[in-house]
């Protein structure tokens, strides 16, 4: 291990070292190739003429036409104005050096100058004329462009082949799979006991796992590998956990990836990224492919192509199709994938033979929900007074990724107050805060608006009381939360089946706000738009997808398979359109009717729970049980149990 430690820390050969050896060799030989010349001391034309004079120039060299290197006589060199003319040098060995050197102006000028010295003193200086070039310097300097263009273009080359998806390019990997790999010895912490509930789902995925890892169990009786599992559900219910929790448990390498990472802007990169993901797991099967949010890449073919031209999309799906069950495929890589738009995906994509199983990841019932407390529940420090079983009962409808922001947010909300523990309060305050938004104590709001907003939710909560279907109230507010002025609260049953006349006590409870704004004002305002939404949708689906409504009949326009199905056209006819639009205004106006029959009967109660409203600004269901007493269509529990 020491050894292979050691190999590993072994500098790699750089191959810039041999660039930079043959720019310094190219230097050394410039410098050599100069001569001893910058060995020399330098001097004036003026001075030049003067040792001339002297007799002590003994010869001089024109160095191509403008300059010029002297060389002194054997005496001259001894004397001490000349003792530092000549520096000795590597070059010095091989050849003489000059004395001195000294560039000129014009050479003409220089020889007649030159001529009249020889001629005054009667002797004859050696005149030399040399051209001399710098053979490599010369070369250098022509290469230079060329040398620079081939370096700015292997720096480019080598960015764009660069590994990874990063900003710049990478255009010879562009086709190149984005995957990320987990394998046995990545930090991947997640197993399946940090996924709770979800039975139905991990019992599945475990049992892929293990297939990958006792093949033999299963084969000994002749079953087959599975090629694929689909999993689908509502956004937050914990498909990419249990996909991390397989790539935990798993010994098998584990290829994680985004439907979008398919998605470029190049034609034939999906498809080749898809080859290279497939290719890259077949090396190292038996492994597992886990692809998030497949709807990206696999909608339906053929539904939005207006222009007929050739789809890069449908083209990375074909390259799927053909990968996942085709010719040469490898039964021994598994492909999970996870989707909350089921319904826009391709049949061919949803076979037997590819996705094997589609796993239907719901939102946890009670028990569910409160397993998963429990495990968000483990980090935090929580009071003696939480709960488990009351915070599960008070959060229907939550999601697993809900519930992990209430835990968060009840933390929060206690260390804003300076707690040193987490108590049942911040939890009801964070679900308060999640369903309905921050509290906005400090929003101006006028005294008749204050006033109108108290009774339009004291009539939610009457008329809820007085109806046998409608979800129980948990509370009431008019401090301002979010986009609303007000707030009711209710704990609504988690049903199976749901019945027209639980719908409609539904609906007519909704209606309680407006109605109540009639019969106490008579006037009514814009402050019911969203229960006028709920109610519409409602009435909407009882008449088009549930068939619950006589006139129309046992019919329904929902078409499961695609969403889109029909398209811009309708699936009825403008008679039953007219049909459709009448049943819906009617089922709304008797409820409003029946609201306001309910509020004129108890008028005085109503008042009442308003006037309690205004003064406390927030009540609960003790409080209604001052005013109204008992509501009387309470399920009692024991008997339900026994019946059990």
């Amino acid at each position: 291990m020491k050894n292979q430690k050691k190999q590993q820390k072994q500098p790699q050969f750089n191959q810039y070292w041999i660039f930079g050896s043959i720019v310094l060799v190219f230097l050394l030989l410039n410098i050599f190739s100069g001569g001893g010349s910058q060995s020399s001391a330098t001097t004036t034309p003026s001075k030049f003429f003067e040792y001339a004079s002297n007799g002590d120039v003994e010869r001089i060299e024109i160095v191509n036409k403008r300059e010029v290197f002297v060389y002194l006589t054997r005496d001259a060199r001894l004397k001490d104005e000349h003792r530092n003319s000549s520096k000795n040098s590597l070059l010095s060995i091989a050849s003489k050096n000059p004395n001195y050197r000294f560039e000129f102006g014009d050479l003409q000028n220089f020889e007649n100058k030159l001529s009249k010295v020889n001629d005054e003193n009667n002797q004859n200086i050696e005149v030399n004329y040399i051209t001399e070039q710098n053979i490599w310097g010369d070369i250098i300097i022509s290469m230079l462009p060329f040398i620079v263009i081939i370096a700015i273009w292997i720096f480019i080359m080598r960015r764009m082949s660069a590994g990874g998806g990063g900003a710049g390019g990478q255009i010879f990997n562009i086709g190149k799979s984005k995957a990320k790999l987990f394998d046995a010895n990545s930090q991947v912490k997640v197993t399946f006991k940090d996924v709770a509930g979800l039975e139905g789902a991990k019992e599945e995925v475990q049992e892929i796992v293990d297939f990958l890892k006792n093949p033999k169990k299963y084969t000994a009786l002749g079953g087959k590998i599975p090629k694929g599992a689909l999993l689908i559900g509502s956004p937050g219910t914990g498909k990419t956990l249990l996909a991390k929790a397989v790539a935990g448990e798993a010994k098998v390498p584990f290829f994680s990836l985004s439907g979008s990472d398919f998605v470029e802007m190049f034609v034939g990169v999906g498809a080749s990224r898809v080859r290279d993901l497939f290719k890259q797991a077949k090396e190292k099967s038996p492994s597992i492919i886990f692809i998030d949010e497949i709807d990206a890449i696999g909608r339906a073919r053929g539904k939005s192509n207006f222009t007929g031209s050739n789809d890069e999309r449908e083209n990375t799906l074909n390259q799927l199709l053909t990968e996942m069950d085709g010719f040469g495929t490898n039964t021994n890589v598994i492909v999970i994938a996870a989707t909350n738009r089921a319904d826009v995906l391709d049949k061919a994509l949803m076979r037997a033979g590819r996705f094997d199983r589609q796993i239907y990841v719901d939102l946890p019932d009670v028990r569910e929900r409160k397993k998963i407390f429990e495990v968000h529940l483990r980090p935090l420090k929580k009071s003696s007074s939480v709960d488990v079983d009351f915070l599960s009962k008070q959060t229907p409808g939550f999601s697993g990724a809900d519930i992990a922001n209430v835990c968060n947010e009840a933390a929060l909300i206690a260390a804003r107050k300076n707690k040193k523990s987490v108590g049942k309060q911040d939890f009801l305050d964070a679900v308060d805060r999640i369903v309905g938004g921050l509290e906005k104590k400090n929003k101006i709001i006028t005294q008749d608006e204050k006033k109108a907003v108290a009774y339009h939710e004291a009539g939610h909560a009457t008329v809820s009381w007085m109806l046998e279907h409608a979800a129980p109230l948990v509370k009431v507010t008019i401090v301002p939360r979010g986009r609303s002025l007000g707030a009711a609260w209710y704990l609504p049953e988690e049903r199976l089946i749901v019945r027209p006349e639980q719908m409609l006590d539904e609906m007519c409870a909704a209606l309680g706000g407006r109605a109540a704004e009639k019969v106490i004002f008579n006037k009514i305002s814009t402050g019911a738009l969203s229960d006028l939404e709920k109610v519409t949708k409602q009435a909407r689906a009882m008449v088009t997808v549930y068939g619950l409504n006589d006139k129309v009949g046992n019919l329904t326009y929902y078409d499961s398979s695609n969403g889109n199905e029909y398209g811009f056209t309708k699936p009825y006819s403008e008679q039953t359109a007219e049909t459709i639009d009448k049943e819906i205004s009617a089922i709304i106006e008797k409820q409003y009717q029946r609201a306001i029959s309910i509020l004129k009967k108890n008028k005085k109660k109503l008042i009442q729970l308003a006037e309690v409203l205004l003064t406390k600004e927030v009540i609960f269901k003790d409080n209604l049980e001052e005013i109204f007493g008992k509501r009387p269509f309470e399920k009692d529990n024991s008997k339900a149990n026994k019946a059990k």
